[in-house]
């Protein structure tokens, strides 16, 4: 999954795309490089970004999405808002990414009655204020088990078990060991026979890690995680460098085939 932002204010990338050509041109790139899905925003959800009305994040999106979809790219729409959600839909997005966790009762209708594929995420918090200080008693068990009670929800609103994955939500409202656990974790949630998709791309804590401030360098660290994920059984990768990860991919798939030859 390609990361493609037309928000002014992204940790990475924002200001990147600044009208429809440019961002089109960037989810074209996308798909050149590997992407099987470009993920269009047009809201940041970076820690302490401030919240877009929806008529504004529509009009980011609408026009990206349906040039993409014209262009028979498979697209997911990243928003919490069903008014958005369903503008993009009906532009031609396939799937919904919601960060909330798809906890809006009008949003799993939504998804239900369009029949489109729907990413759970967990987040604990919101976007302004998930950083502060957040806490569990047991991280990888109360994600998975809202994660659980979210398919659980969504599927008694009639979305269908196979249009379902999910994401246990690094950085979103998470310390560095709760990422790093959730992380070794991804066997025990991809045990649940959901795909998992992990959104770790150039995010701060592989700064802290690797010591590489400037998020847009961290492209080869988080090609590496990615190799690593796809060991550990993660369907999906939310990644900004496509290129460098579908190589990742490639090697690491490559390894694997060995090892079980």
């Amino acid at each position: 999954m390609g990361v493609l932002n037309t928000t002014p204010d992204s940790f990475s990338d924002g200001g990147s795309c600044p009208d429809t050509a440019s961002a089109v041109a960037r989810g074209l790139e996308l798909v050149r490089d590997g992407a099987d899905i470009v993920d269009v925003g047009g809201e940041s959800t970076r820690p302490g970004a401030a919240p877009v009305d929806a008529a504004e994040e529509t009009d980011r999106i609408v026009p990206v999405v349906a040039k993409l979809a014209e262009r028979q790219v498979v697209v997911s729409i990243d928003t919490t808002k069903p008014a958005v959600a369903a503008a993009a839909l009906a532009a031609g997005a396939e799937i919904v990414n919601d960060i909330s966790g798809l906890r809006s009762g009008e949003m799993r209708a939504l998804v239900a009655e369009a029949g489109a594929g729907v990413v759970i995420m967990h987040m604990q918090g919101a976007p302004g204020t998930m950083q502060d200080e957040p806490t569990y008693d047991d991280v990888v068990g109360e994600v998975e088990a809202f994660l659980l009670a979210s398919i659980d929800s969504a599927m008694a609103a009639g979305v269908r078990p196979e249009r379902i994955a999910i994401d246990p939500g690094i950085g979103f409202g998470k310390t560095l060991e709760h990422n790093l656990e959730l992380l070794a974790a991804t066997p025990r949630l991809a045990a649940h026979g959901y795909p998992v998709l992990i959104g770790h791309s150039r995010k701060r804590f592989l700064g802290t890690i690797s010591g590489i401030d400037r998020p847009a360098d961290r492209d080869g660290v988080s090609a590496v995680l990615s190799g690593i994920l796809g060991f550990l059984g993660a369907s999906v990768v939310r990644v900004h460098d496509v290129k460098v990860t579908e190589d990742a991919l490639l090697t690491a798939a490559a390894i694997v085939r060995q090892s079980t030859a």
